[in-house]
């Protein structure tokens, strides 16, 4: 597959159905839909290799391989790959200076079926089905903190100005 380099990097869990679950079970899709509040999809290379990270880009405490500190990094809880119009789960991850692997997203991968693994530029992936969306989904949630009230405020402001221009255009017309 040919890399894309103007892709939009960032993605809402919102817009990751609308660009790739056309042929996504309604199962699939509402429970990925649960993760919206709390997640957002981010990519590099490739338009369907998605990092699945907290939408705060909270920080968790880390160690580097020789187990010194190394500060704080934000966790990414694996990846989603849509191959074929199949969607997969991988627990890899960019990893970086700023990001790190979560380690639930190992034992959601081990916990899924060897059945159907693809290989995808050396990224492997087990496909989600209506069969285990609900285990994964449900380990990814406990595993992946609520947004601060903060947040929350924020959005709800947002919200409150997108309506107050909503009506203000609706009066004018």
């Amino acid at each position: 597959m040919q890399r894309n380099y103007n892709l939009k990097k960032t993605i809402s869990i919102k817009k990751f159905i609308a660009e790739f679950g056309g042929t996504f079970t309604e199962a699939i899709k509402t429970r990925l839909s649960d993760l919206e509040v709390r997640s957002v999809l981010t990519r590099k290379d490739y338009t369907n290799v998605l990092d699945i990270k907290h939408v705060e880009h909270t920080q968790y405490p880390c160690t580097d391989d020789n187990t010194l500190d190394c500060g704080t990094k934000e966790y990414s809880f694996g990846e989603f790959l849509v191959i074929d119009n199949m969607l997969y789960y991988s627990n890899n991850c960019l990893e970086g200076p700023t990001v790190t692997k979560s380690p639930v997203s190992d034992l959601i991968y081990d916990n899924l079926s060897d059945e159907n693994i693809i290989n995808f530029e050396g990224i492997e992936g087990k496909q989600i089905t209506d069969a285990n969306i609900d285990y994964i989904i449900d380990t990814l949630l406990d595993h992946c903190s609520d947004v601060s009230q903060k947040y929350k405020d924020t959005i709800a402001e947002i919200d409150k100005c997108a309506a107050t221009k909503l009506n203000r255009i609706s009066f004018n017309n």
